[in-house]
């Protein structure tokens, strides 16, 4: 492989998402959530993938590589992407997965998003959570929120991530981004400094463990408005996996706490679009108004999903219902709502209710149709003047002599 940048821009082209480099095999790349093989590149050798490796490592890193067979590199390739990179062995051999990640960073309007998560990301203070599977977007959306708050706010943006994805650079906000084992040793000890750097706005890249959760916590309690993802599928999910995460004894105090902090919860997958080539996301969004902050507070956070569902008056949406819209619009298939969808049953019936609606409106309208044709021709036909019946006498022909009757007996 003379130069694999020249995969990557012809991946990043193709609108890749990722690209796979594995002895053995051409490279690869996922693309619309299917896996593509670029078959124009040569066959991968094991030197190859060692090269590339080495290449991305600072002297020292490799020999640590060896000996743990993990890596995550943060490289951005100028004019073209930056790379969220994970390298790894795989039967002695090394192998690579590259993300993809523009350099400009889309807004929620750029995305089609919800324009409730500005709202969210205008909080003064609380803990936002973006959940979803690996791939599903998360980092696109919580880009956008916080390039939101870097256009509208004078603040103190800190982001800990391991690595770095997007980069955001300063606007009306000063950014400083941090990567784990490159400016900081871990995500406990960033957040802990991290308060004594006057922040207004937090990133955690992702809360793996409960010291990381509960200094989330404490900094959103404190006055600060933290983001930070769970690889979790929904709301109410997410809430019971935080609260399970910590000790019997502290289960109480977590959820009084997490009541108090949490401002809301997005939880969101890709959806193959049926109207054009790509992906659309399908967005569940929780927002903790004074109900669904009483469930969390008595242990019940199971129980919001009705709450959710009832309230499109604050922004909520659960994800069945986003997928319906999707649905309704034409931009997704009613196999892939069913694949995606939180509920499979409920997410069956409201489908049958919207084709069983959408029939009868058909029927009526072809009924009314029919009514103004028949009643068009009506008036039609009256509007066409009539033509004159003759009189004997003028021009008419003579009427036939009747027969004599015949005689009486």
């Amino acid at each position: 492989m003379d130069n694999w940048q020249d995969v990557i821009r012809y991946g990043f082209e193709k609108k890749a998402s990722d690209i796979f480099w594995k002895p053995g095999n051409h490279p690869c790349a996922k693309i619309r959530g299917a896996i593509t093989h670029f078959d124009q590149f040569p066959i991968l050798t094991k030197d190859d993938t060692d090269g590339i490796a080495k290449s991305l490592m600072r002297e020292g890193q490799w020999e640590t590589f060896l000996d743990v067979h993990e890596k995550d590199v943060g490289l951005t390739i100028e004019g073209i992407c930056r790379l969220r990179i994970n390298i790894y062995c795989e039967r002695g051999n090394t192998c690579l997965v590259m993300r993809l990640i523009p350099l400009d960073i889309l807004t929620v309007e750029d995305l089609d998003l919800p324009l409730v998560l500005n709202d969210i990301a205008s909080s003064p203070q609380g803990l936002v959570l973006v959940t979803g599977p690996t791939g599903c977007g998360k980092s696109t959306t919580l880009a956008a929120m916080l390039d939101f708050i870097n256009r509208k706010r004078k603040a103190n943006m800190i982001t800990v991530e391991d690595p770095i994805e997007y980069v955001h650079r300063d606007k009306s906000c000063i950014v400083s981004q941090r990567e784990v084992g490159i400016d900081t040793l871990g995500f406990g000890a960033a957040l802990k400094y991290a308060m004594r750097q006057a922040p207004d706005v937090i990133l955690i890249g992702e809360m793996r463990d409960t010291e990381t959760m509960s200094v989330a916590m404490q900094a959103a309690e404190t006055g600060h408005l933290v983001f930070s993802t769970v690889h979790t599928t929904s709301a109410a999910e997410t809430m019971e996996r935080i609260i399970n995460m910590f000790p019997p004894h502290e289960k109480a105090q977590i959820c009084m706490r997490m009541a108090k902090s949490l401002k809301g919860v997005i939880a969101q997958a890709l959806v193959p679009r049926k109207d054009e080539p790509g992906r659309i996301a399908a967005l569940e969004i929780m927002v903790v108004n004074a109900t669904i902050s009483k469930l969390i507070e008595e242990g019940r956070p199971g129980e919001a999903y009705q709450y959710i569902e009832e309230g499109a008056h604050y922004g909520m949406q659960t994800k069945n219902q986003a997928l319906l819209k999707l649905y309704e619009a034409g931009k997704v298939s009613g196999e892939q709502c069913l694949f995606y969808a939180g509920n499979y049953t409920e997410m069956r019936q409201m489908l049958r209710r919207v084709d069983g609606l959408a029939a009868d409106q058909q029927k009526e309208e072809a009924a009314a149709a029919k009514k103004a044709a028949a009643a068009a021709a009506a008036r039609q036909r009256m509007s066409q003047p009539q033509q004159p019946q003759p009189q004997q006498g003028q021009g008419a022909p003579p009427q036939a002599p009747r027969p004599p009757a015949a005689p009486q007996q």
